[in-house]
């Protein structure tokens, strides 16, 4: 092997480089791979980038490894080209000037490769480090173009560098067209202005040369082949430049480009014409041809294919860049009514329209055509949305001609269609159900829309039409296939046009009719049988027919139930039209509360029989649906969902996106069910574990969550009564999710808090504690607040006997002090902090004397410095709590601090305590009434609190479920709420007294120091005297 420039220094040797390009190009599985990954390490050295464009551009080196060497650079360079590391600056002008050497390249996959290499190293260096390569391309394609178009003859070598020419700038515009900084959308703009011109006039040349030979006798002429590619790449070239100064035509810079554009346009309509009536003469005589086209024949068909559909691709993207300002680009009318007369023509006979090259109607320019004449169709309605006025508006028998062809001609289901129902009824399901998708590739859906367009841009026309079409379809019944097939596309006509037709058309009467039908056994109808039920899906969900007629239940449930050979795509449609149905905003559960229980059971039988996971997974989703909508009433049903789920997870294997489908199905069963859920535990309990394994963690951790949320929510109990799994097996993982998954904290933090509420009292403490410390301290904000608020909750609801231990052998209550003392945590921590030990004073305050010791001692600090890091952080953090709730709380965990006789707070008393109990007082508005004994009652003194009020988040959205009436009683029962300040305050002022030595140490040596006025409202305010 020799180096291009031997003269640059390379880290690594151009031998090392080909002898693991050598060995990736083997044969032998095990070299390949070794030589493979050693070559990868070698891209990451200085120079070898270079070394391998060395070795690919080197004739003498086989084939094989030169094709493997020009596809890995042609992989990293848009990487490596940046750094100028692996790729140095005296390597690149030999790079460049290689690519443009390659441009003779006999083997097409290198020339292919070099196109894209070209064009990526263009993005970087064009034009201020390569400057020549405008001309370097240019020159060769209008030199060779000349030639070809005064020449009758040509050098193979000026053909090939015509071609790699062409196919190279076409790259290069391509990816420079896909950059968006200023910069080089001016170079782009430059270079277009530059070379627009040139290319658009030897285009025209080259056409008129060519457009002539374009007849049967020269279908097998190599040169005619040769020019219909170079006519095809350049026009490429064009649209590409044009399709991009198109929207920036109101530009200064662009503007001048404008009549070339309109030039540009108008040629190629009438260009197209010539093109398109050529090869459509073309295929209708080779269809009576006595002899099969030759391999260049089929070539040059192969390139008409392509440059027709090229041309429908550039006025589409046109008309989608600006759909206003393309319907008045000169002869743009007449382009679109072109293209649907092509569609009328080509419907003349069928069997001229396929999805091939060779078709005399290929679907693919067609469907093209249909798209254009759509979307042009709202530009020429006699009212626009601009209530401007267009020159061309469509006669009404124009539209009427059109309506009538679309919905006989396009929208009937073929022979093709109906031999696809029987061979793959959930492949054809499936297909039919991506309409939305679809409508712009194939011509029934293309034709629907086109209509849908109709209806809503000529509704004055079409809608008489269409009430007509449906009288008079239902005047009689089918007497054959051909009938139904047409009956069928009536059918699907007004089902696509129910927003339009709902005012004109009484389903009501018709559902009588359709009751008949869905009845019919005929084979044949179930074409019809299917397009009924997915018409009242349509109208339902469109909420253009009310759910409340029962015909429309009886006919979806008795279709559903019909089995049988062809049912499979009627029951699939079923399923989806009563997801549409239970879905509208005027489902009322108990018109089809009847019929629920057969819908479940059918559902649930047609998803054990369909064969695809795709399809499996459709159908759960609509019994999702149903079971979501149908709430309370699910409950007789639930038997029959409960035995089957096993047999459905089981048969999901390894279907992540089946298996999330079933997990949300148990979750909305829960939600539907309530409390009545609680059974379903035994089956819920071990789903979770499963999903929350290491083998299925990744894909169904989320979902696994949500019906962990959904379940405790919903139950009445955490235990088994039978020994069965529960809940409250479940309850170590939630802990270990504190630990191992920040990720998923909130939903942690909300199950935490329903096992709290159901039963606080669980013997986890220990645990939950330990694990608790890292996320308070370090988990982002909003999970450690709420963590915070959990731990608040799980003080209030269980008994300290639980947790009292547990709160300093695990190091809790230390951390909490430590992080108050160290006031480093964000304002909204250190609040959650100090609720938590007001909530712990308020609950007992001789605990918390010996919760202060303990700390002291564990940390090693003085118990006075806690005490006053701890009041400190009390007096600042009550200035930013807002809540009175917690206001109040406060104010009484101080109130149980002073009751403890603690010299650091009672030197408080006079100022600081006193000015936050002054504030709460003022703030709060509280009385005691007397409440009327009831029936069986003893009358009770109530505390009315007129500040009460919870915070939105309280609740945390458990409204409807039986954990929300929990939350309440906890809510009801907080002592905040329960106790009167004034009392308690007062009971504690006289503890205090007592612990401190009496009622004159009290006065003398803390609440003389209280200046008068306040301290006498606060009398007044505590004692009322």
């Amino acid at each position: 092997m020799n180096r291009d420039n031997p003269s640059v220094p390379q880290n690594v040797s151009i031998q090392d480089v080909f002898s693991a390009a050598t060995g990736a190009a083997s044969q032998d599985p095990k070299e390949m791979s070794a030589s493979a990954t050693r070559l990868k390490d070698l891209l990451d050295q200085p120079g070898t980038l270079d070394l391998l464009h060395q070795i690919a551009a080197q004739k003498i080196t086989p084939l094989p490894i030169r094709q493997l060497s020009i596809i890995q650079v042609k992989n990293v360079v848009s990487t490596h080209w940046r750094s100028r590391r692996l790729v140095p600056d005296e390597q690149r002008p030999a790079i460049r000037s290689r690519c443009l050497a390659l441009l003779n390249e006999e083997d097409d996959v290198i020339g292919k490769n070099n196109e894209v290499i070209i064009a990526k190293i263009a993005r970087a260096d064009f034009p201020h480090k390569w400057a020549s390569l405008e001309p370097d391309l240019l020159t060769p394609i209008m030199l060779h173009l000349r030639q070809r178009i005064s020449l009758s003859v040509t050098e193979p070598s000026t053909t090939r560098v015509l071609h790699k020419s062409l196919r190279a700038l076409n790259a290069v515009l391509k990816e420079l067209s896909h950059i968006k900084m200023m910069t080089s959308v001016k170079t782009l703009g430059q270079l277009i202005s530059r070379i627009h011109a040139p290319l658009s006039e030897i285009y025209v040349q080259l056409v008129e040369r060519v457009a002539p030979s374009i007849n049967i006798a020269n279908l097998s002429s190599q040169r005619i082949a040769e020019d219909l590619l170079f006519a095809h790449l350049l026009f490429k070239i064009i649209m590409k430049m044009a399709a991009w100064v198109w929207p920036k035509l109101r530009e200064s810079e662009i503007a001048p480009m404008q009549s070339w554009f309109n030039e540009m346009f108008q040629h190629s309509a009438m260009q197209l014409r010539g093109i398109y009536e050529a090869r459509i003469s073309l295929l209708m005589a080779l269809r009576t041809a006595a002899s099969q086209p030759d391999r260049i024949a089929l070539y040059s068909l192969e390139l008409l294919y392509k440059h027709v559909r090229t041309f429908g691709k550039f006025f589409r993207r046109v008309q989608q860049l600006d759909v206003a300002r393309f319907v008045e680009l000169p002869v743009c009318d007449d382009l679109i009514l072109y293209y649907w007369d092509k569609v009328v023509q080509a419907n003349s006979a069928a069997e001229l329209i396929d999805d091939s090259s060779i078709a005399v109607f290929p679907v693919r320019i067609l469907v093209p055509g249909m798209v254009l004449f759509k979307e042009s169709l709202a530009q020429w309605s006699p009212v626009r949305k601009s209530k401007t006025e267009h020159s061309l508006t469509l006669p009404q028998e124009f539209v009427e001609t059109a309506v009538t062809f679309l919905v006989t001609r396009f929208m009937p289901l073929n022979p093709n269609d109906l031999e696809g129902w029987m061979a793959n009824p959930e492949e054809w399901v499936n297909t039919e159900d991506k309409d939305d998708e679809q409508w712009q590739f194939e011509i029934r859906p293309c034709a629907e829309r086109v209509l849908m367009t109709f209806s809503n841009q000529y509704r004055d026309i079409v809608t008489p039409l269409l009430v007509k079409a449906f009288a008079n379809i239902n005047e009689r019944q089918p007497s054959g296939l051909q009938d139904i097939v047409r009956k069928e596309a009536v059918y699907c006509a007004i089902g696509r046009c129910a927003h339009r037709l709902r005012d004109d058309i009484n389903l009501s009467l018709w559902m009588d009719i359709a009751i008949d039908e869905a009845k019919n056994t005929s084979p044949d109808y179930l074409i019809l049988q299917r397009r009924i039920v997915w018409l009242i899906g349509r109208w339902v969900s469109e909420d253009c027919y009310p759910p409340t007629d029962t015909r429309v239940w009886q006919i979806l449930v008795h279709l559903l139930t019909v089995k049988g050979a062809g049912t499979e795509v009627v029951r699939l449609t079923v399923a989806t039209a009563l997801q549409q149905c239970v879905n509208a905003n005027s489902f009322e559960v108990n018109v089809f509360a009847p019929l629920l229980t057969t819908s479940v059971t059918e559902l649930l039988q047609l998803i054990d029989e369909v064969d695809t996971i795709e399809t499996k997974n459709k159908v759960a989703t609509c019994l999702n649906t149903v079971i979501e909508r149908t709430g309370a009433e699910i409950v007789a049903s639930l038997p029959l969902i409960t035995s089957a789920f096993p047999q459905l997870w089981l048969s999901a294997g390894g279907e992540a996106h089946f298996k999330i489908t079933l997990l949300r199905m148990m979750a909305v069963l829960v939600t539907a069910t309530g409390e009545q859920s609680t059974p379903l535990s035994s089956i819920i309990a071990p789903l979770i574990q499963e999903c929350l394994s290491p083998a299925f963690i990744t894909e169904l951790e989320a979902d696994a969550l949500q019906l962990w949320v959904a379940a405790i929510r919903n139950t009445a109990t955490l235990q088994s009564q039978s020994g069965e799994p529960c809940l409250l097996d479940l309850f170590p993982r939630a802990i270990d999710l504190l630990v191992d998954n920040w990720a998923v904290l909130g939903s942690t933090t909300d199950i935490l808090e329903s096992y709290f509420l159901l039963d606080a009292n669980a013997r986890h403490a220990t645990q939950f504690f330990t694990s608790l410390k890292r996320p308070i301290a370090s988990a982002p904000s909003n999970h450690a607040r709420s963590l915070l608020d959990s731990l608040s909750m799980l003080l209030q609801l269980a008994h300290p006997s639980v947790y009292s231990e547990a709160l300093h052998t695990t190091g809790l209550f230390s951390s909490l002090i430590t992080t108050i003392m160290t006031d480093k945590a964000d304002v909204f921590i250190l609040t959650r902090h100090i609720q938590v030990m007001a909530r712990l004073a308020v609950l007992d305050s001789q605990v918390f004397l010996q919760y202060m010791s303990a700390a002291a001692s564990g940390l090693g600090k003085p118990e006075h410095d806690l005490w006053e890091g701890l009041l400190d952080q009390w007096h600042q953090r009550f200035d930013n709590e807002s809540e009175p709730r917690h206001r109040k709380l406060y104010a009484m965990g101080a109130a149980a601090l002073v009751s403890t006789g603690r010299r650091e707070v009672l030197e408080r008393l006079p100022k600081n305590l006193f000015d936050l109990w002054t504030d709460v007082f003022a703030e709060l508005k509280e009385v005691q009434r007397q409440r009327e004994a009831e029936s069986g009652e003893v009358a009770a003194t109530i505390l009315v609190v007129y500040w009460d009020q919870p915070a939105p988040s309280f609740f945390n959205g458990t409204e409807d479920t039986p954990e929300y009436n929990r939350r309440k009683v906890l809510y009801d029962t907080d002592p905040v709420r329960t106790i009167p300040l004034s009392s308690y305050i007062g009971e504690r002022l006289r503890q205090a007294e007592v612990a401190c030595g009496g009622t004159q140490v009290m006065q003398t040596q803390y609440l003389a120091k209280a200046d008068p006025p306040v301290l006498q409202h606060l009398m007044r305010e505590i004692f009322g005297a």
